[in-house]
């Protein structure tokens, strides 16, 4: 995966990104600052893009 590539991402990281780098526009923040930040807190809040599995369940 490049660097910038978001096809890592699920349908609904996709979506809070976009509503908190609209938010971030809403009050004066340049497009890419808003993109920036707006990504920054999808990879702090869920840990970044897919995972395989959820790594919960019984160990064998």
């Amino acid at each position: 995966m490049s660097k910038g590539d978001k096809s890592a991402y699920t349908d609904k990281q996709k979506r809070k990104a976009q509503h908190i780098e609209d938010s971030y526009e809403d009050r004066g923040v340049s497009h890419k600052e808003a993109e920036k930040r707006a990504w920054a807190t999808v990879n702090k809040q869920d840990g970044g893009g897919k995972k395989s599995g959820s790594g919960k369940g019984s160990k064998d």
